[in-house]
């Protein structure tokens, strides 16, 4: 197998895709590889993380109004209090306000974090059905150890091994550029699988710069890597 096209294995590997000897040509590659063990093991995460991302049922509709139906037919239990309990029970109904508050706080934070994750496993998914497309085409980065890779729909997805972390205040940008013409396409902060937010039609060349935080309407400095696919 050629050099530069056993790089590529490292999806399939992390699907268990590989045919018996390929999969012994690649482990005993990837003894030797320090780039195919980061990207195997960001892969191996992402291919990990798709078994919890399916969305839990809906109710059924008519649940909630089914159950509180239910709740008002319910006879009222009324127990008198003696006045000697009444500052006992102010004191308890202010703890459990207070309880009701905290929970409520932290059922926010819970979503919230929620939320963020599953955007993350997400768009590693996407990543993840692009580079194991084997009908995608690969083209390799220059200024950088990497790949782009381009389904054939011109989904494209960037594999980077060698990027330090953004320094503080800064993010790195990535660009779209046909007829001399950046368009944006996402931005990410640290080198890990990432999927560009535009297609990448033939022809084009994809640009990575390092730009402010929050990304930037057109490039301000030298590319630091690209390919033309």
């Amino acid at each position: 197998m050629e050099a530069d096209a056993i790089h590529e294995l490292t999806a399939a590997y992390a699907l268990d895709a590989l045919d018996e000897r390929e999969e012994r040509e690649y482990e005993a590659h990837l003894a030797r590889c320090p780039r195919c063990r980061e990207e195997l093991a960001s892969f191996t995460e992402t291919a990990t993380s798709l078994a919890y991302g399916v969305e839990s049922p809906a109710p059924p509709p008519g649940l909630r109004d089914r159950i509180l139906e239910r709740a008002r037919a319910e006879r009222p239990n009324v127990v008198p209090l003696r006045p000697a309990w009444r500052s006992w029970t102010a004191a308890a109904a202010a703890v459990a306000a207070c309880a009701a508050i905290g929970l409520g706080i932290w059922a926010v934070t819970l979503s919230r974090s929620l939320d963020r994750t599953r955007s993350a496993r997400e768009q590693q998914a996407r990543v993840l059905s692009i580079v194991s497309d084997p009908a995608a085409r690969r083209f390799a980065l220059s200024g950088a150890h990497g790949t782009l890779v381009v389904s054939r729909t011109g989904a494209a997805a960037l594999l980077v091994s060698n990027l330090r972390p953004a320094p503080a205040g800064k993010t790195y940008e990535a660009w779209v550029i046909q007829n001399r013409s950046p368009q944006r396409a996402g931005t990410f902060a640290a080198a890990k699988p990432f999927r560009l937010t535009r297609p990448v039609p033939e022809g084009a060349v994809v640009a990575v710069t390092l730009e402010r935080h929050g990304g930037v309407e057109a490039p301000t400095g030298t590319p630091i890597t690209a390919a033309k696919a």
